[in-house]
């Protein structure tokens, strides 16, 4: 099952790092740190940057959840395992695909692109692809779209890298 474990934000790689070096391979199986990619405009030229798809979050599979809640306790930095009423909270099977394809093998979101037709959005490349129902904004200018995704029985709003090369 897939767990999360709540970090202080920007402290996830490291967190994810000291997993898979301190806790045994038979408890976590795998240890995700999901990235979007953004492009930014740095002196002139535009720059790719890698940013956190869920800030102050890290992804863990394992079968031993309650083992996995006492283990961080020897991982630096504070973390917490995800639980409702002493119980850890795993991912729904469709979740867990999601993020799968979504984020592909190395974990990371791609620059997406698109345009605007009558008020619409059409994806044309990228990540973002069959998925535009889940946009519920976007920004042009920092080239941004802002997505709904059902994560942990709620709605999770999450960012991603989007180009928008023509508004017709």
């Amino acid at each position: 099952m897939w767990c999360v474990v709540q970090v202080r934000q920007g402290e996830e790689e490291s967190v994810r790092r000291q997993c898979q070096e301190k806790l045994s391979s038979d408890l976590v199986k795998n240890c995700y740190v999901f990235y979007y990619e953004e492009k930014k405009h740095i002196r002139g030229e535009w720059v790719i940057q890698e940013k956190p798809l869920f800030p102050g979050y890290v992804f863990m599979v394992t079968d031993e959840a309650d083992r996995l809640s006492d283990e961080l306790v020897r991982i630096k930095g504070r973390t917490k395992l995800l639980e409702t009423a002493d119980k850890a909270v795993p991912l729904s099977d469709s979740e867990v695909e999601f993020l799968k394809t979504f984020g592909g093998k190395e974990q990371t979101i791609e620059m997406s692109e698109g345009v605007i037709e009558r008020s619409k959005v059409k994806i044309y490349s990228g990540p973002l692809v069959g998925k535009e129902r889940y946009i519920c904004k976007i920004d042009r200018h920092k080239r941004r779209a802002f997505l709904e995704l059902p994560m942990l029985g709620e709605r999770r709003r999450v960012q991603v890298g989007l180009e928008i090369v023509s508004k017709t």
